[in-house]
């Protein structure tokens, strides 16, 4: 059994988890669930915001092969919950990434989620219709 020395980082936004494996390569290639980046995201956009922390010249990014395994909420979700988790990856391989990839946005965590439907209410504030009579 071959062991390859790999950094993990983890992502989440709303309900999606994303859990980033990179090891260091000679060309980049991104699988998200066993399947191609472009296979698994089919909306370019996607694609773009997953890959927008790997196009940071200034952090001195080598190639890698990065795996994925996300789950839960949507596609949106899914994508910057793995954008997370990979420039975290990248720091945790490399300290001094950190000063340049934390201005840009890419290490901050989007708090933002569903908020509770709460009783008597038919969403999270949504009220009844009233009725005159």
């Amino acid at each position: 059994m071959v062991t390859t020395k790999y950094t993990e980082g983890i992502g989440r936004r709303k309900t999606a988890t994303a859990r980033v494996r990179i090891i260091p390569a000679k060309a980049t290639t991104v699988t998200v669930n066993d399947k191609p980046i472009s296979e698994y995201f089919t909306i370019e956009s996607h694609v773009k915001d997953v890959m927008s922390v790997l196009d940071t010249k200034e952090a001195g990014i080598e190639d890698y092969t990065i795996t994925a395994k996300v789950s839960g909420s949507g596609l949106s979700a899914q994508a910057e919950a793995i954008r997370l988790g990979i420039a975290r990856a990248l720091v945790g391989e490399k300290k001094d990434r950190r000063s340049i990839l934390k201005p840009l946005g890419f290490l901050k965590r989007d708090p933002r989620s569903v908020e509770r439907k709460k009783f008597g209410l038919l969403k999270a504030r949504r009220k009844p219709q009233w009725s005159k009579r």
